[in-house]
């Protein structure tokens, strides 16, 4: 550990990979919170590979492909939660399409860019040592953006995801609110993407909310214990890759992973023996 600090305070790559992790655990902490308790898991994995092709495309016309998954990821969240708000019935045939149109348009592009220099598994399972300090700036914003959007909707937000129909009987707009909780859900994609990758960003933007699922009930005591959660595991996966030599955005992920199991393990026994011990 001492020679990951020592190396923390001397390279500017790994500040930067602390500081996108701390970010991201933020925008993951509270936008999973809502994947979670919405159980709308399928529909981020839909948005998530949905953004590869905006992705590729970006990169082919020599843009910040982080700029691309930003507009790709919010058309993505827009289509799919139409679908589910008007035709439930397609819903899941609607985001499998988008899933894979998104995957092989992202492919096209990117094999077709001048050159061919991009590393298509960075993509895919994510570089948190190559965060940029441009990478950095858009992170920050879309983190401020998602901060602010949950701070002044909360109580709005919050009616629409346990109880659709009090919501409206409140008169609050369910449909609008809807479609900027999947466009929140679909800009944390965008962050975590750049830690984990695509195949990966899911298990980050569900397993520590799901964690904290297990000891707080209440809404925002989840949000901020997922925060934590965040990260606990994303500075220790950053360690632990940086001293044994390993994929990051896969270590943080594994740690993640043990974790929710050891959590799931420790509910489970709790539920076994308090009965028992009621008796």
């Amino acid at each position: 550990m001492r020679e990951f600090l020592t190396a923390l305070g001397n390279y500017t790559f790994l500040q930067h990979a602390l500081l996108a992790g701390v970010l991201a655990s933020i925008a993951g902490g509270l936008a999973g919170t809502y994947v979670v308790v919405r159980r709308v898991s399928f529909i981020t994995g839909g948005i998530s590979h949905t953004i590869l092709g905006g992705m590729g495309i970006a990169y082919y016309y020599g843009l910040n492909p982080t700029k691309g998954a930003v507009v790709s990821a919010v058309i993505a969240a827009i289509i799919i939660g139409l679908v589910s708000l008007r035709a439930r019935q397609h819903e899941d045939t609607v985001i499998g399409a988008l899933w894979a149109i998104g995957m092989a348009v992202g492919i096209l592009f990117i094999s077709r860019t001048p050159g061919y220099n991009v590393d298509l598994m960075t993509f895919l399972f994510g570089n948190i040592l190559m965060v940029s300090a441009d990478d950095l700036l858009l992170i920050a914003a879309l983190d401020g953006f998602i901060v602010l959007t949950v701070a002044l909707l909360y109580n709005h937000l919050l009616a629409v995801v346990f109880d659709e129909e009090h919501a409206r009987l409140r008169g609050l707009p369910v449909e609008a609110l809807h479609l900027l909780l999947l466009i929140l859900i679909a800009l944390t994609v965008v962050i975590l993407i750049k830690i984990v990758g695509l195949i990966l960003v899911i298990a980050l933007l569900t397993l520590p909310p799901a964690i904290a699922r297990h000891y707080v009930g209440n809404l925002a005591r989840m949000m901020v214990l997922a925060t934590v959660l965040g990260l606990i595991f994303n500075g220790t996966g950053l360690a632990v890759s940086y001293m044994l030599d390993l994929p990051t955005g896969a270590t943080i992920v594994v740690i993640a992973g043990v974790a929710y199991l050891l959590s799931l393990a420790v509910q489970s026994l709790r539920q076994t023996i308090t009965p028992q011990l009621s008796k």
